[in-house]
Formats: C-alpha cells, sequence, structure tokens
C-alpha cells in the first residue's frame, strides 16, 4: 500500500516499547519456552529485570514491523501475542488492587470528551500510539495507574535487591544457626521474661499490696505508727506545729505548783515552767523556743569533755544530760550544756528545778552545774565576757572598772570593766546599748555539786553543793562584810573557806547532800530567791535545798570597800544554764571511781521560775527588761556572740569603748 510505504520511509524504524499493568498475572508462565519472537518483544534487561540476562535480540525486519500490532483475533501467530497485552482469563476476571477504587475506572461520559471542560493533560489515554511514532513508547496505563505508589496485589518486589534490615523481617529456617538463638531458654529471653514478671509483681504491690497495708496499718495504728514507744523518736500524727511552746508555763506543771512563797513572805506566781513530760525532744538551735543544747568545748575553765547536743535529751519524764567516755575533737569525754541564752531570761524571783545528780555522793570528779549569767555574755563564748564577767557594778565610775583595779599587789587579772556608767555616748548604740548605766554579766549559781567528808581528809564521803555569786570587782582579801550574811543552820552547811581567785570573787556556802540523791534514785529541789532592790543596798539573795534556807546575802554585804565602790545584785536579765563537766580546776578527780559509774547521767525532772507579776517593779521575764536591754546589741555583734572561737573582744575587731574615767575626755 503506497500510504504504508510512505509511512515507512519517513518514520525511522524501530520497535515500539509496551508498559505493561501492574498485573497479577504471571507473565513467566505464559511461555514456559519462549521463542525467538517471544525474546525480541521482551523488555530490555536491567538492574530490576525478574528473569536472567538473555542475548541481545536479533534485528527486526522489516516484515516484522508491518504485522499488525493490535491483536486480531484470538488465532494470532504466539510471536505476535508478545507485543500485546497480556489476554484476559477466562472466567472472572482477577482486578487489580488499584482498579478497586472508583478513581481507577475508565473516564465518564462527561469527561471523554477532550473538548471537555473538566479535561486534564492526565486524562486517561488508552490509545495506541500511531505505528512508528518517535515517542518509542506504548502506554496503555492511566496516569492514576501509572503514579500509584500504595501497595497492590500487582506490585512486583525485586528479590536480588538486598537491603541492611532485610534480616529482621527473613526468620530463619528451623534448624539453623539463627533459628536456633531464638530458643526461649537462651539468656535474652529469661532476662525478658524476669523483667516482665518484675514489673507484674511490682504493679500488683502498687495497686493492690500498697492499698490493703496503708489500710491494715490505719486499722492497727488509728493515730499513726511512728514509733509510739521510742522516746528518741518525733510522733507524724501532731498538727502543724504542736510541738512548739504556746506559752511560758507548761501545760503539765500541777496546779498546787503555780504559787510559791517568796523568803520575805511574798506570794510569786509561776511564770515560766518545762515539767520535760515529752519524749525524745530536740535542743539543737532552733529545735526548742527557750533552751539551746550547745557545741563546744568550755575552754575558759580547761574541761575535759566536749559539750555535744547529742548527749542531751527527754525521757521518761525528765531532761537527761548524759557523760560518757567518748572521744571526740581530740578529748576523752562527751557530756552536754543546755542555755536559755538570749531565748529565755528573767530578772528577780526564783529559779529552782528537781535534780537527780549523776554519779555517786562518795566518787569526786564530776563537775554538775545549774545557773544563770547575765544575757551579754554567752557561756562559751570568750570574748563575749571579756571585761563583763563576773562585773556587777553600780553606776559611778572609779578604779573598780580599771584594768587589775591599779592594784600592784595581783588581787585582779581581769581587763577592766567594757562597759561602765561613763562610758562615753557618741550616739554609737553599737558602742553601749545603755550609756549611763553599768552594763555587766554577772553570775548567780542555784548549785556546783562536789564532794565532801565527814572525816578529813577523805574518809566518809558524801555529796555537797556550792552555792554561790560571783562578782568583780573584788574586796580586799575577797573579804565580804559578814556581818550581812546569814548561815541558816550550820549543821548541814558551812560558809566556803574558797572566796575567789585573780578572776573572780566568790560568795558561796557549801551545804551536805543526801548520797540516795543520785543517780535517778531521789531527787531534790534546788533555788535561789534574789531581788535586785532599787538601791544598792536593797538588793539579797536566798540559796534553797528542798523547802529550807541555806544562807542568805544582803546587799549591804558588798558595801564600798577600800577603793571600790558598791557591787550590786543583778540588775541585767540573766540566762539559765544546766551542765556536766568535768575539770581538773573544780575538783579532784577520782578516775578510777569515775569510771565505774559511766555513762552518768544529771537528770531535771523539772524547771521553774516564780516572780511577783502584781506589785514589783524589779521581776521581769524578757531579755529586754526596761533600761538593760541586750538583743539589739547582740545582733549588732555577730563576729562575737555566734564564733565560739574569739577568746578576747579584741580577737573580734570590735572597739573597746572609751570611757570618761581611763581615757580622760570623750572628745
Amino acid at each position: 500500500m503506497p500510504n504504508n510505504s510512505t509511512d515507512s520511509r519517513d518514520w525511522p524504524l524501530s520497535h515500539p516499547h509496551v508498559t505493561l499493568n501492574s498485573s497479577t498475572e504471571d507473565i513467566l508462565e505464559e511461555n514456559n519456552s519462549p521463542s525467538p519472537q517471544h525474546q525480541l518483544a521482551s523488555r530490555q534487561p536491567s538492574t530490576r529485570s525478574l528473569t536472567s540476562r538473555t542475548n541481545p535480540p536479533a534485528p527486526i525486519s522489516t516484515n516484522q514491523l508491518e504485522k499488525p500490532i493490535y491483536p486480531a483475533s484470538p488465532g494470532l501467530p504466539d510471536g505476535s501475542r508478545e507485543l500485546l497485552l497480556p489476554p484476559h482469563s477466562r472466567g472472572k476476571s482477577r482486578r487489580f488492587r488499584d482498579d478497586m477504587s472508583p478513581a481507577g475506572s475508565r473516564r465518564s461520559s462527561i469527561d471523554s470528551d477532550p473538548r471537555s471542560p473538566f479535561a486534564s493533560p492526565f486524562d486517561d489515554s488508552r490509545a495506541a500510539t500511531r505505528p512508528g511514532s518517535p515517542t518509542e513508547s506504548l502506554n496503555t496505563q492511566t496516569v492514576q495507574e501509572k503514579f500509584n505508589i500504595t501497595p497492590s496485589a500487582g506490585l512486583i518486589l525485586f528479590p536480588e535487591d538486598v537491603e541492611k534490615d532485610d534480616y529482621l523481617h527473613n526468620p530463619d529456617p528451623p534448624g539453623s544457626k539463627g533459628a536456633d538463638d531464638y530458643s526461649l531458654w537462651n539468656r535474652r529471653a529469661l532476662v525478658n521474661l524476669g523483667g516482665l514478671i518484675f514489673v507484674t509483681i511490682g504493679l500488683l504491690c502498687l495497686f493492690i499490696g500498697y492499698p490493703i497495708l496503708t489500710f491494715a496499718q490505719h486499722l492497727k495504728y488509728p493515730h499513726g505508727m511512728a514509733c509510739p514507744r521510742d522516746p528518741d523518736c518525733i510522733a507524724d500524727n501532731r498538727p502543724l506545729l504542736q510541738n512548739i511552746r504556746r506559752g511560758t508555763i507548761d501545760p503539765d506543771t500541777p496546779e498546787d505548783a503555780k504559787t510559791k512563797k517568796a523568803a520575805d513572805g511574798t506570794t510569786l506566781n509561776l511564770v515560766f515552767s518545762d515539767e520535760f513530760n515529752t519524749d525524745g525532744r530536740s535542743f539543737y538551735d532552733e529545735d526548742d523556743p527557750y533552751f539551746q543544747a550547745v557545741d563546744l568545748w568550755y575552754g575558759v575553765t580547761q574541761d575535759l569533755e566536749w559539750y555535744d547536743p547529742d548527749a542531751i535529751s527527754t525521757a521518761n519524764g525528765t531532761l537527761n544530760i548524759r557523760f560518757d567516755a567518748y572521744k571526740n575533737h581530740k578529748l576523752n569525754y562527751r557530756s552536754g550544756m543546755l542555755q536559755s541564752w538570749n531565748k529565755l531570761c528573767f530578772k528577780g524571783g526564783i529559779l529552782e528545778a528537781s535534780t537527780s545528780l549523776p554519779g555517786r555522793g562518795d566518787t569526786i570528779g564530776y563537775w554538775p552545774g545549774f545557773w544563770s549569767m547575765g544575757n551579754l555574755g554567752r557561756p562559751g563564748y570568750a570574748s563575749t565576757t571579756d571585761g563583763m564577767w563576773p562585773y556587777t557594778y553600780w553606776d559611778e565610775c572609779d578604779i573598780g572598772i580599771t584594768a587589775n583595779q591599779s592594784s600592784p599587789d595581783g588581787i585582779s587579772a581581769l581587763p577592766g570593766m567594757k562597759m561602765p556608767a561613763c562610758t562615753c555616748n557618741t550616739g554609737d548604740d553599737t558602742l553601749h546599748p545603755t550609756p549611763g548605766k553599768s552594763r555587766t554579766s554577772p553570775e548567780l549559781d542555784v548549785f556546783e555539786a562536789s564532794v565532801g567528808y565527814l572525816k578529813p581528809p577523805d574518809q566518809n564521803a558524801i555529796g555537797t553543793v556550792s552555792q554561790s555569786f560571783q562578782l568583780a570587782p573584788f574586796d580586799i582579801w575577797y573579804q565580804p562584810d559578814y556581818d550581812y550574811v546569814e548561815l541558816y543552820d550550820q549543821s548541814t552547811a558551812m560558809m566556803n573557806v574558797y572566796r575567789g581567785g585573780v578572776y573572780q570573787q566568790a560568795f558561796s556556802a557549801l551545804a551536805n547532800l543526801n548520797n540516795d540523791w543520785y543517780d535517778g534514785n531521789a531527787y531534790q529541789r534546788y533555788a535561789f530567791d534574789y531581788n535586785p532592790g532599787d538601791t544598792p543596798d536593797e538588793g539579797h539573795v536566798t540559796w534553797f535545798i528542798g523547802q529550807d534556807p541555806v544562807w542568805k546575802i544582803d546587799g549591804r554585804s558588798m558595801r564600798p570597800n577600800g577603793n571600790i565602790g558598791y557591787r550590786v545584785m543583778p540588775r541585767e536579765p540573766m540566762s539559765i544554764v544546766a551542765n556536766l563537766g568535768m575539770s581538773n580546776g573544780f575538783s579532784e578527780i577520782n578516775y578510777t571511781g569515775i569510771a565505774d559509774t559511766l555513762p552518768a547521767t544529771m537528770r531535771f525532772d523539772y524547771i521553774r521560775i516564780y516572780q511577783d507579776t502584781e506589785s514589783s517593779s524589779d521581776h521581769y521575764l524578757t531579755c529586754d527588761p526596761p533600761g538593760f536591754e541586750t538583743t539589739q546589741y547582740i545582733a549588732e555583734h555577730p563576729k562575737a556572740y555566734k564564733n565560739r572561737e574569739k577568746l578576747l573582744w579584741k580577737d573580734t575587731g570590735y572597739a573597746w569603748p572609751k570611757n570618761s574615767f581611763v581615757d580622760g575626755s570623750c572628745g
């Protein structure tokens, strides 16, 4: 035919390339023995070919190209069918997954018209490419079929492509080494199984066991179970701040103990009490509103023990200070000192305690004490007592305020008063809290216990206590005016022959004790009753053991003597101290006898303070009584009052105040 021949000459000769639809048909099974024609029509080998590479196809003749490329009838030769779409199988056709959706269907009558406004360049076009077209391809796919990327039944995989994680998806054949590694009883499986069991048990305990246990504990201990029988434990069932005292009087104080007769017959009222009935109290700083157990070595008396807050506790209704042979801080013993410094202070009234002394009455060595000191001096902080202790002087300036009392005979080694009444008033309150008044830190001792002998020098030992008043400046030969001293029962008490030394003058009496009043076997009341007085002559102090007065000192016994003036009854607010120490400077030490009593405990059943709250203007329960304030001055000198390592006032860096008597003028 002329037209065909013309077309053959106009178009280059090339065999058409047929792009097949994805199909579930196995095109390899169509002809198990491919003919040469089949090989000619097959796709060119590539890296993703499903079949093995074959020899290059033979050249295609012109006659072969002139054969029709559309199936005319089922009777066409096999070779021609290789260039055609796979024939539909007889019977029910197997649809491709792509054909399941409506989007894969043929165009509707609306969009079949190329002139339709809905026409698209991506619309289906299944018409064959013109014979000999330069596209060199016969496209029989829709755009959706061609670019469909969702898995379908016709998706062809290429097994020769190997990826790094294929081993994770391909189980090993049974019996292979890899398959044996996945046995239930290998280490990995057992670890996994154990972890699963552990997590399961944990969840069961958390959501089943714990609620059951909590419910059972609540039934057994409806008020909590924080070791109710352990005195060292703090109960967890207390309301918020329940352990904080809400008043100065302990609610456990008996009603009949809330008033007491003073030495002069005046009825005094209870203003403070602590019965120590709550077990397991702590006395570390800020743990208690009124008392603190210190952590220091009391170096000013060269003690042999370290004072540790752990040595003080409450149990069985008593405060317990324990002394034992426990090495710490390079010392061989440990004990406790309880202070109310800058927390609880009193001026005037009765201070008393019911106490059972440590050890035995016939064994010398312990130094138990219950005493008070002016709040401007902090016990154990030596720089705060420099120039303050044990001064208690009138509001005048004379030789008594000077260093060594200006005496060449060595009667005094004191540095002189730091804050006499004539301290220069520069307007700086940090130098003197109340200019115009003598400010000091005197000491009154309820008792310091030791041992005496009924048959000197060392037979028939019994317990004794010294009840004393420490003061400065000193009388000549440390001798007060005994015309104003009263000793009530000379059969059980005597004036102490020790009257002081270069650092203190001591007014004291010694009283005999019952040896049963030791080691918790029995308790005895020890007290003093003092009144500062409005004038130096009016003050007095009386000491008691039990209900009986032991001795009394009157303010007139401390009148001017020699070149010094009046010493006065303490006008400063006094803090309370209770301690159990040991020092060669206080008494001899029977180490053998002491060893048999260790650990030794001093017990306090209660501590109480009584004052005249109705008529007296000299009784106060505060650290800031009018005219004798202390707390602000203490707060302004933290280097002294918070650093126990400073021994002298000059070590703190604070200035020693000038006074008009020593320095000549305040200019």
